[in-house]
């Protein structure tokens, strides 16, 4: 019997990055940056301070941006867009470039949850990064995509076909020194091996 006592929920800062030549010149109203708000605030029960950056497909501005929010005490930061191949996609470069390690798992999964959609899901080159005590992940550039590849895909009664990239986000952040991130079942269950659970928590 677990007599531990209950704690209360962690709050996390968490930066979203749109990355779009057109949306952050004003051609078109970014799409990303909602999307990315919206999953997190139904997903997670802990309370979020968002850092959001709408910015340009430029190397050395993705670079610095991802820099300063980590420095900010980011313990995720989730980017979406220019990831494909096309030239001024340059988004998994930035990324690789600041990164401490790689986290290859993240970039295959996403993959195979697109690849069962449309099969140019392998011209996406999403990758993942560690930064200090920061998981940064790359995301599509569509709001469906982005929430397919979050949340995985699941079956008529309800049930997960495909674990989708976020399951595994939370028990990252706690191996890197994070905060203890509680996700909502209804929307997509974090895996942690019994040993890494807490009790559950205040609310």
């Amino acid at each position: 019997m677990n007599t531990a006592t209950p704690t209360a929920i962690d709050s996390v800062r968490i930066g979203i990055v749109s990355v779009s030549d057109r949306a952050s010149s004003g051609v078109y109203v970014d799409k990303g940056l909602p999307a990315l708000q919206d999953w997190l605030t139904r997903a997670l029960k802990n309370p979020i301070a968002f850092e959001p950056r709408l910015i340009a497909d430029e190397q050395t501005s993705i670079s610095q941006t991802l820099i300063e929010l980590v420095d900010a005490g980011c313990a995720l930061v989730l980017t979406t867009g220019g990831t494909g191949p096309a030239l001024r996609d340059v988004t998994p470069e930035a990324t690789l470039a600041v990164a401490h390690k790689e986290m290859p798992g993240f970039g295959e999964q996403m993959r195979q949850i697109s690849l069962k959609f449309v099969p140019t899901a392998i011209l996406s080159r999403q990758v993942a990064v560690i930064r200090g005590q920061t998981l940064i992940i790359n995301l599509p550039g569509q709001p469906k995509s982005i929430q397919e590849t979050l949340e995985g895909l699941r079956g008529e009664n309800g049930d997960s076909l495909v674990a989708g990239i976020f399951a595994a986000v939370p028990y990252c952040i706690d191996l890197i020194g994070g905060p203890y991130l509680e996700t909502r079942d209804e929307v997509c269950k974090a895996f942690r091996p019994k040993s890494a659970l807490r009790p559950t928590p205040l609310t």
